[in-house]
Order: structure tokens, then C-alpha cells, then sequence
């Protein structure tokens, strides 16, 4: 009887043992293993200008410049799942709109992101993020306007880059705030690119906290990401179905494969 009573306690003490390795280990292999790392966040292209041109003088960047096919925004947020750390990011391509600059100034801009086709390695967050946490039918689409001009001092040399600060109207899920933060730009050939982190307070826009029950928790806030390939050409149509006051040219945009398909999270 006693060896019984033994070898029933150490069966206890092994499954015990056994739901605290697949509660632990089981999500850290998820995120490491199967789900694998987050897309790298999102930066300029790398150049490597020659000293002569660098140093050589700018040419004028006087112009509407529009919003072209190599744009990217989207979200990056911090998220615990089951006490491991993942970061969540969702991206699309469909970004389209144009600024002006006029001598050493970007004199006006503005810009709109279709929330509805912002995609993620997750299914699941997909339609969390498209239903209760943005109601992507109710607020299709993210804009932004300057609300002052961004001043260049000088205009810089192809091959650098430079750092602005600036500011404007950001309305996301039909709340409009203004919103501070600095803007990377780098003139690369004909086109310049445009890099912006956005820092987001959920509540400052009534988004619902992204968090699901227990079983994942996310930070509070969050970041948008934006990356503008601005040219001089035809730049991105707005997306099919969404109303637009700009005639620019360009195609319809497709929303690139950013990560890998859509996983299940095992039921361990």
C-alpha cells in the first residue's frame, strides 16, 4: 500500500512537472521556433555615396512628390503570451498621397493608409484587429495631415541622411489628434524616402487594448510605422472602394507578403 502511495505521488509531482514545462515551454517554442521572429522594424534604404556625392551641392526638390508603390505603414506592439515576450507587427502597401515642397520647406502633406488590408503572420490577430480592436468596416482607412510646415534648412545632398522634427492631425478610428515626432528622409536618385515612428497611446483613440482574456496581454501603446517612396511620378491610386479627393496616378497597390502564413497556436 505504501509503495502505491509513493508511486502515486510521484505521478502527481510528474504530470504537475509536465503542465508547467508545456505551459512555459510550450509558448516559448511557439514564438521562437514556429512562429519565428518579428519582421525587422522598418528603415531606410542603405546607401553608400560616393565623398563627391555627398559633399556636392543639392538640387531643388521644389514639387508635389507623391506617395509611390515602394511605401509600407503599419503597427509594431509588444505582447506577452503565456509569460513569453513576442512583439506583434502588421503591415499593408496601400498608403497613397503626396506633399509639397516649395524652397527649404515641405510646405503641406498629407496621406491615407486602407487599415482594412493591414495583414499579420496571424490569422487570429487579424480578425481581432479588424473587429473589435480597429472596426476596419466602420473606420476603413488611417489619414494624416501636417499641420505646420516642416523646415529643411537646407536642401540636402543625394546619399544623406537628414532629421526633421514635425507634426500634424493623425485620425484613426474616427478620432483626430495631433501628433509629434521626427521624420528620417534621404534623397536616393530621383525619389526621396521618408521614415516616421509614431508612438500610439491606444486610449488616446479609443482602441480597444488588444489583449485577449488571460491568454495574451499587450503593452498599452503601440507604434506606427511608416515608410514613404516619394517620386515625382505617378504615385499609388487609393485603394479600390474607398473614397479619395487626389487624382494621382500609379496602379492598385498589392499588399506584399511580409511574413510567414497564418498559424494556429497548439491548444498546449
Amino acid at each position: 500500500m505504501a509503495a502505491r502511495l509513493r508511486a502515486l505521488r510521484w505521478w502527481i509531482a510528474g504530470a504537475v512537472a509536465l503542465v508547467v514545462v508545456l505551459a512555459v515551454g510550450g509558448p516559448f517554442v511557439y514564438i521562437h521556433f514556429v512562429e519565428g521572429p518579428a519582421p525587422a522594424r522598418l528603415r531606410l534604404p542603405k546607401s553608400t555615396p560616393t565623398s563627391a556625392v555627398a559633399s556636392a551641392t543639392a538640387s531643388s526638390v521644389d514639387g508635389v512628390w507623391n506617395v509611390g508603390s515602394g511605401s509600407v505603414a503599419g503597427y509594431r506592439v509588444q505582447e506577452v503570451l503565456i509569460g513569453q515576450q513576442s512583439t506583434a507587427v502588421g503591415r499593408t502597401a496601400e498608403v497613397w498621397g503626396s506633399l509639397t515642397i516649395s524652397g527649404t520647406s515641405v510646405e503641406s502633406g498629407s496621406f491615407t493608409v486602407n487599415m482594412a488590408s493591414v495583414v499579420s503572420d496571424q490569422s487570429e490577430r487579424n480578425a481581432q484587429f479588424d473587429g473589435r480592436i480597429m472596426d476596419v468596416s466602420t473606420y476603413p482607412t488611417a489619414t494624416f495631415s501636417l499641420s505646420s510646415p516642416i523646415v529643411l534648412g537646407s536642401v540636402p545632398a543625394t546619399g544623406t541622411v537628414e532629421h526633421y522634427p514635425a507634426g500634424g492631425r493623425l485620425t484613426m478610428h474616427g478620432v483626430t489628434r495631433q501628433v509629434s515626432f521626427t521624420v528620417s528622409a534621404e534623397r536616393l536618385g530621383s525619389g526621396i524616402d521618408v521614415l516616421a515612428d509614431i508612438p500610439i497611446v491606444f486610449a488616446d483613440w479609443d482602441i480597444a487594448n488588444p489583449s485577449v482574456g488571460g491568454f495574451v496581454t499587450t503593452q498599452s501603446s503601440g507604434t506606427l510605422e511608416v515608410l514613404l517612396d516619394l517620386t515625382q511620378g505617378p504615385g499609388n491610386h487609393s485603394s479600390s472602394g474607398i473614397p479619395s479627393s487626389d487624382n494621382l496616378g500609379g496602379g492598385q497597390v498589392t499588399v506584399p507578403s511580409t511574413t510567414v502564413p497564418p498559424l494556429t497556436v497548439p491548444s498546449s
